[in-house]
């Protein structure tokens, strides 16, 4: 257990991040699967849609750095790939 009165704070603040954190990173999970859902159904129109709402989602968990901003953009360009293919299946 931490000795000192910062080090008890500082335990206290880690552990307000955390839940944070875990909370934006659900809410992004969240929206990249509502974008997964579309894509298999073959909408590309709701895809589209899914896409556009889960974007800034996942560019504000990297801002907060919650996540990698390479990361994101890596994944941001695996599902737009994915679903400008669905016009031409």
């Amino acid at each position: 257990m931490a000795n000192t009165a910062s080090a008890r704070k500082r335990i206290r603040q880690n552990e307000r991040r955390r839940e944070r954190n875990v909370a934006r990173m659900s809410r992004m999970r969240t929206f990249v699967k509502k974008v997964e859902q579309a894509i298999l159904s073959g909408d590309k129109a709701a895809a589209s849609e899914a896409f556009k709402a889960a974007q800034p989602e996942m560019q504000r968990a990297a801002g907060k750095g919650v996540v990698a901003k390479n990361t994101i953009s890596r994944k941001l360009s695996r599902l737009s790939a994915r679903i400008k293919g669905l016009a031409t299946a």
